[in-house]
């Protein structure tokens, strides 16, 4: 079964990496160094399938169609605090397997981790 593991913070980049000592920032979005042995690791068992960080949140651009007319906003929809950092795509047996495999990112202990499957047909 695939699963999306959602990386997600509460945290200003730079507040994260003042209070984490394994946490950099790189054009304003936080990086968690010690996520490339994660990444080694998973891709050694032959589960992690791809994944990567993403841009900042103010970088984004919200889509909506409305009566025809396409909208764009800038930012996120939503005005919250969490902010989606960057996302995996893992295959696991089972839901089991999935949180085992995201308790072992470095951003949990940060972070957190919110973990979905696919839907299937």
């Amino acid at each position: 079964m695939k699963y999306l593991l959602l990386i997600c913070s509460e945290t200003d980049p730079a507040e994260l990496a003042e209070n984490a000592p394994d946490v950099q920032v790189r054009d304003g979005q936080s990086v968690d160094v010690g996520a490339g042995r994660w990444v080694e690791e998973m891709d050694g068992r032959g589960v992690r399938l791809f994944g990567s960080r993403v841009r900042p949140p103010a970088e984004a651009t919200t889509v909506r169609v409305r009566d025809g007319a396409v909208l764009t906003t800038d930012g996120p929809y939503a005005e919250t605090k969490e902010w989606m950092a960057g996302f995996d795509v893992i295959e696991c047996a089972n839901l089991d397997e999935a949180i085992e495999v995201a308790a072992k990112h470095p951003a949990a202990r940060t972070s957190m981790i919110e973990v979905r499957q696919f839907w299937t047909e």
